[in-house]
């Protein structure tokens, strides 16, 4: 069961996700999928920087316009809000350019609102690699025409193999929902 979800979502994936900018085509917008700015120690977290990255590296190149930086907003806690700072002060992207979305819950629902709330099917998906698999599966089973650029993945052992078994679960549960029509939010 496990290896045919995993099979199945690389299957639907298999040449939409980009690790060169020269490689990717241009759409009109990024979706940046959020996670949390600092790490547990206030450390800068390292997936946080390298998805900012890569989203200046796809604006700074003439690949998108504009940018949907998607994650949860609650009380004292603001990914939405750190993207669009990082991005504007760190990166040099202008500041109209990003819509904030402090809905995006979990992964779902950020491919979700951004087709229904913003009215975007043609987007590059921007997360790590292993992360951005499952965002194009949801997203293809949403009749959207996305495609992921991968940011950089963080190679401390620790956290690679943490997050790397957590999403082959996250894509058997995505793949279980998917067959019974079921909403994972």
């Amino acid at each position: 069961m496990i290896c045919f979800c995993n099979v199945w979502v690389f299957g639907l994936t298999n040449g939409r996700t980009y690790t060169k900018i020269s490689k990717i085509p241009p759409r009109e917008i990024a979706l940046v999928l959020g996670t949390s700015p600092k790490m547990r120690s206030g450390k800068s977290n390292p997936y946080f920087t390298k998805r900012m990255d890569a989203t200046a590296l796809l604006y700074h190149h003439g690949k998108i316009k504009k940018i949907i930086v998607s994650g949860e907003k609650s009380k004292g806690y603001n990914e939405p809000g750190a993207m669009k700072n990082y991005l504007i002060n760190q990166e040099g992207v202008p500041e109209d350019i990003i819509v904030e979305d402090p809905k995006g819950f979990n992964t779902y629902k950020s491919i979700l609102r951004c087709k229904d709330v913003y009215k975007k099917k043609n987007v590059i998906i921007v997360s790590q690699g292993y992360h951005n698999l499952r965002a194009l599966f949801f997203a293809r089973n949403n009749d959207m025409n996305a495609l992921g650029f991968d940011a950089q993945d963080v190679t401390k052992p620790e956290s690679f193999y943490r997050n790397q078994t957590r999403e082959i679960l996250a894509r058997v549960i995505a793949v279980v929902y998917f067959i019974l029509g079921v909403s994972p939010d």
